[in-house]
């Protein structure tokens, strides 16, 4: 969204630096010089905001990127489920990663359900509510 951010991403690539870019999946991400570890959410239907998807960018993940799905209920879990499955996504990127909404779900039962699915995703923890106020805006 920032002015410039693709070019000078390939400038500190050039320059030997590791750059990882965090978004939301509803830009497209082609434009990202190939060398920079894209971490990618993809929205649940509980967020909301799954019609942002930019689905096109699943073709654009490399096994240096990560695919992030933060649920908030069994619905949540499922959808995300799906698509991992649907999209092959262990075998597109580096980490599928899924993550509780903080207060909403209880993270042991995803941990369960990935368990029970055998799904070959990792578990994360908003680690920044456990650090600071959970309602603490920009950290």
């Amino acid at each position: 969204m920032q002015k410039n951010v693709v070019p000078l991403m390939s400038t500190l690539c050039d320059a030997g630096y590791t750059v990882l870019l965090e978004t939301n999946g509803a830009r497209d991400i082609s434009k990202v010089d190939p060398r920079v570890h894209r971490i990618m959410d993809l929205k649940t239907p509980g967020s909301g905001e799954v019609d942002k998807n930019l689905w096109s960018n699943i073709d654009q993940l490399t096994l240096r990127d990560e695919l992030k799905f933060v649920m908030g209920s069994r619905e949540d879990y499922e959808w995300s489920r799906d698509k991992v499955q649907r999209y092959d996504l262990p075998s597109r990127c580096h980490a599928v990663l899924f993550s509780p909404i903080f207060g909403r779900i209880d993270p042991r039962e995803i941990v369960e359900w990935i368990l029970a699915d055998k799904l070959d995703v990792r578990f994360q923890l908003q680690m920044h509510k456990f650090i600071w106020s959970p309602t603490q805006r920009g950290v």
